[in-house]
C-alpha cells in the first residue's frame, strides 16, 4: 500500500493526472485472493425488539359473543392477527389454519378448552385500537416526532456502525425483526405461522478475539461467540418457520460489499467474452451420446435463453413447492409441435422463487424440442425432467468452462446486456428528461420481465391513479386557461403595439410552455405507473444490472443520477458512479 502511495505521489509531482479517482479503496489489488477475510471486527451486537406491552383494559377480545380476557402470551399472538384483520391474508384458509394452530400453542389450558373455533373469535375491537394508534402516530406533534427521531439516531450511533480493519463501516440491519405472523409469497404452505421472538440465547455473535465482545442484555447470554474472519456477517440466528439462517450484515455501501458487487459484475463481463464459445459447446452437447450431457446442455440453454434460476435442492415439505430449471418436473412443461403459428413451442408453468408463478410459451430449436421429448419418455408427471442433473453438477461443469462461472452469472449477464441493448433502442436523443426516464424504466422493465420479477398491483394503485388523473385533468384546465390568456394577450398586443404588451405576450408564452412541460411530466408518470403496476423494477436494478450501464447512460444524456438511484442506492453504487464513463460498454 505504502509503495503504491509513494509511486502515486511521485507521478503526481511529475505532472501526471489520474483517469479515475475513487473516494474509497473499493477495488484493491487482489486484497483477498482467496475470498474476503478481515483481521479485526468489533461491534455492539443487535438491537432486540421491545418487549410486549399488554393492551389497555378497555380493549376487548370476544369469543362467541362474550368478552374474554386472554393471558399475556395468547394476547400478544392475537394482536398479530388483529393488526392484519383487513388484509387479504386473514381470509385465506391455510393462513387461518396455521395461525390458529400456533396460537393455541401459546394459550393456557383453560384458553385451549374454551377457544376451539377461529370463526367465533372477534378481533374487531383490537383492530380498531391499532388503527387509532396508527392514526395518532400520524397526528403527532413536531416535538413528539423529533423525540422519536432523536432516539433512532442514538441507536444508530451506538449500534449502527462497526469497526472492520480500521474502517468505520455502516451496518445494514442492526435491529432484530419483531415477532409476528409469517406471510410468504403466493400460496405459501406456511403462511400464518408464528414467527417467534428472537432472544439473546438464539444469537451467534461474530467478532475478533481481540475486540470488545458485545454484552448481552442483563440476565441473558449469547448462544455462541465466534471469531470467523472468512465470513462478513456480524450476527446470525435461525428463524423458526423454515429453519433458514438470518444475518446482520454490513450496509450495501460498505467497502467489502462494494468490492463483492464489483467482482460480481466483472465476472459477468468475463462471461461476455466467452459466451459464444459456451453456446456453441452446449449446442454440440445436444447431440451427445450421454444422456446426462444432453440434459445438462438443454438446462443450460434454458438458463441462458430464459434467465431461469438454476433451482436448489431442498427437503420435501420444508418450503413451498417451488422449482428452478434443474428441478423442473415433467408436469411443469408441455410440448407443442405447433402453436399460434410457431413451431416447436415449450409451455412452462411452475412456481419459481418466492412462489411467483412462471408462465411462458417459448419457441425453441428443433433439437432442444426433440431432446425434451426424449427426457419425458416413460415418465410420470411428478418425475424429474432432468433426472441426471442437479445444480451442483451444472455449476461444477460451468467452473470448468470459466473460472468463477455459475448458473447465476448467466442471469446477471443477460440482465445487464438486455438493459444496455434496450437503452440503445429506446432512448430518443430529442426527448426531454421525463421521457428519457420513461425509456429507462421501459428498458428496466424488459429485464424484470426476463427475470420474472412480478408483483401484485399495490392495494392503493387505483386510488393513486385516480389522484394522478385528477392532477392531469386540473393541469389540462390550467393549460386551456393559459392558452386563452396568451391568445388574448396577442390580440391586445396587435392593438396597442407597445413594449409592455409584447412583454406580456412573452410572459404568457413562457407560462404556456411551463404548464405544457408539467402536463407532459404528469402524463409520462401515469404511463410509467400503469406499465409498472405488476412488475417489480427494484430487484433487477439493485441485484442484476451492472450499475455502470445506468450511470454511463445518465452521464451521456445529462440525466441527474438521483432520478435513477435514490440516496441509499447511490451509496451502494458509489464505486460505479465514480468509475463509469459515457462510453461504458458492459
Amino acid at each position: 500500500y505504502f509503495e503504491c502511495l509513494n509511486t502515486s505521489l511521485s507521478l503526481m509531482q511529475q505532472g501526471f493526472k489520474w483517469k479515475h479517482v475513487f473516494r474509497t479503496p473499493l477495488i484493491s489489488c487482489s486484497r483477498y485472493p482467496e475470498g474476503i477475510k478481515w483481521k479485526f471486527l468489533e461491534h455492539k451486537g443487535p438491537v432486540f425488539a421491545p418487549p410486549y406491552e399488554p393492551l389497555p383494559e378497555n380493549v376487548k377480545f370476544y369469543y362467541d359473543g362474550k368478552v374474554m380476557k386472554l393471558s399475556t402470551k395468547a394476547e400478544e399472538v392475537a394482536t398479530f392477527f388483529a393488526k392484519m384483520l383487513d388484509h387479504e391474508y386473514t381470509t385465506k384458509e391455510i393462513f387461518r389454519k396455521n395461525f390458529f394452530k400456533d396460537w393455541r400453542k401459546e394459550m393456557t389450558s383453560e384458553e385451549k378448552s374454551t377457544i376451539t373455533n377461529l370463526s367465533k373469535c372477534d378481533f374487531t375491537h383490537m383492530s380498531q385500537y391499532f388503527k387509532a394508534q396508527s392514526e395518532a402516530r400520524k397526528q403527532m406533534s413536531k416535538e413528539e416526532k423529533q423525540k422519536i427521531k432523536d432516539e433512532n439516531e442514538r441507536l444508530l450511533k451506538e449500534y449502527g456502525y462497526c469497526v472492520m480493519d480500521n474502517h468505520k463501516e455502516r451496518i445494514a440491519n442492526f435491529k432484530i425483526e419483531p415477532p409476528g405472523l409469517f406471510r410468504g409469497r403466493g400460496n405459501h404452505p406456511k403462511m400464518g405461522m408464528l414467527k417467534r421472538r428472537i432472544m439473546p440465547e438464539d444469537i451467534i455473535i461474530n467478532c475478533s478475539k481481540d475486540s470488545k465482545i458485545p454484552a448481552p442484555p442483563p440476565g441473558h447470554k449469547w448462544k455462541e461467540v465466534r471469531h470467523d474472519n472468512k465470513v462478513t456477517w456480524l450476527v446470525s440466528w435461525t428463524e423458526n418457520i423454515q429453519g433458514s439462517i438470518k444475518y446482520i450484515m454490513l450496509n450495501p455501501s460498505s467497502r467489502i460489499k462494494g468490492e463483492k458487487d464489483w467482482q460480481k459484475y466483472e465476472t459477468a463481463r468475463r462471461l461476455k467474452k466467452c459466451v459464444d464459445k459456451i453456446r456453441n459447446q452446449y449446442r454440440e452437447d445436444w447431440k451427445s451420446k450421454e444422456m446426462k450431457v444432453r440434459q445438462r446442455a438443454v438446462a443450460l440453454y434454458f438458463i441462458d435463453k430464459l434467465a431461469l434460476r438454476a433451482g436448489n435442492e431442498k427437503e420435501e415439505g420444508e418450503t413451498a413447492d417451488t422449482v428452478g430449471c434443474c428441478s423442473l418436473r415433467v408436469e411443469h412443461i408441455k410440448l407443442h409441435p405447433e402453436l399460434d403459428g410457431q413451431e416447436y413451442v415449450v409451455e412452462f408453468d411452475f412456481l419459481g422463487k418466492d412462489s411467483i408463478r412462471y408462465y411462458n410459451k417459448v419457441p425453441v430449436e428443433k433439437r432442444v424440442f426433440k431432446n425434451l421429448q426424449l427426457f419425458m419418455e416413460n415418465k410420470q408427471p411428478e418425475d424429474d425432467l432432468f433426472d441426471r442433473l442437479n445444480t451442483s453438477i451444472l455449476n461444477k461443469h460451468l467452473q470448468d468452462l470459466m473460472e468463477g462461472l455459475t448458473a447465476k452469472v448467466f442471469r446477471t449477464y443477460n440482465a445487464s446486456i438486455t438493459l444496455q441493448q434496450q437503452l440503445k433502442e429506446l432512448t430518443n436523443p430529442d426527448d426531454n428528461i421525463p421521457a428519457k426516464i420513461l425509456s429507462y424504466n421501459r428498458a428496466n422493465r424488459a429485464v424484470a420481465i426476463l427475470c420474472n420479477h412480478q408483483r401484485a398491483p399495490p392495494k392503493t394503485f387505483e386510488k393513486s391513479m385516480m389522484n394522478l388523473q385528477s392532477k392531469i385533468d386540473a393541469k389540462k384546465e390550467q393549460l386551456a386557461d393559459a392558452r386563452r390568456e396568451l391568445k388574448s394577450a396577442k390580440a391586445d398586443a396587435k392593438v396597442r403595439r407597445d413594449e409592455k404588451s409584447k412583454k406580456t405576450v412573452e410572459s404568457k408564452k413562457k407560462a404556456v410552455q411551463r404548464i405544457e412541460e408539467q402536463l407532459m411530466k404528469l402524463e409520462v408518470q401515469a404511463t410509467d405507473r400503469e406499465e409498472n403496476k405488476q412488475i417489480a423494477l427494484g430487484t433487477s436494478k439493485l441485484n442484476y444490472l451492472d450499475p455502470r450501464i445506468s450511470v454511463a447512460w445518465c452521464k451521456k444524456w445529462g440525466i441527474p443520477i438521483e432520478k435513477i438511484y435514490n440516496k441509499t442506492q447511490r451509496e451502494k453504487f458509489a464505486w460505479a458512479i465514480d468509475m463509469a464513463e459515457e462510453d461504458y460498454e458492459f
